[in-house]
């Protein structure tokens, strides 16, 4: 079996190699997580809720929502200020 001995330059490399990558993952993250409007699934799974749960939050009228055709479409900036308006501050 032969061996390969790794130098300090191949470990600078790999160093390089793999930033890169983690940079090119966090653009691409980024463009998507920064659209304007989200879908249903997108805002259970931002909120952390049940189907159920995201239909009584329309129904109360705490999650403001647009309705075109059979889809449901939230503003993400619109969501954010409900969470930031019921916030609890001790």
């Amino acid at each position: 079996m032969p061996t390969a001995i790794i130098t300090t330059d191949d470990l600078r490399e790999f160093k390089t190699e793999l930033l890169e990558a983690f940079k090119k993952l966090l653009e691409s993250n980024s463009t998507t997580k920064n659209k304007k409007y989200l879908k249903s699934n997108e805002i259970m799974e931002l909120l952390q809720v049940s189907p159920g749960t995201l239909q009584t939050l329309r129904i109360n009228g705490t999650l403001p929502y647009t309705k075109i055709g059979g889809i449901i479409y939230y503003d993400a900036e619109e969501i954010q200020k409900v969470m930031e308006e019921n916030k609890v501050k001790h």
